[in-house]
């Protein structure tokens, strides 16, 4: 599924227009976004939450030439599925 997609479904599904309905859901993804960036995190009950892992530095290869890069350390969004998630696609 895209944004696209999701935004259409929205639309049907709370008879609202597609401009609503994108409102909403880039609403909706910025405040994820917002929340992750300031270090928190997002938890949707019955869904999952989103946090951030922290990646420590190392050093990696540049496929083309095989030469020795530094990979600096980083945070990497990390999205965690919830019970009743897991539960409904493994059934």
């Amino acid at each position: 599924m895209t944004k696209a997609d999701l935004i259409d479904e929205v639309a049907k599904n709370s008879e609202l227009s597609k401009k609503d309905a994108e409102a909403i859901v880039q609403a909706v993804l910025d405040s994820i976004v917002e929340s992750l960036k300031s270090g928190g995190k997002v938890e949707l009950r019955g869904f999952g939450s989103f946090r951030l892992r922290d990646r420590s530095s190392r050093e990696g290869r540049n496929p083309k030439t095989g030469e020795k890069v530094f990979v600096p350390a980083k945070k990497v969004p990390y999205f965690k599925p919830g019970k009743d998630l897991r539960e409904l696609i493994n059934s």
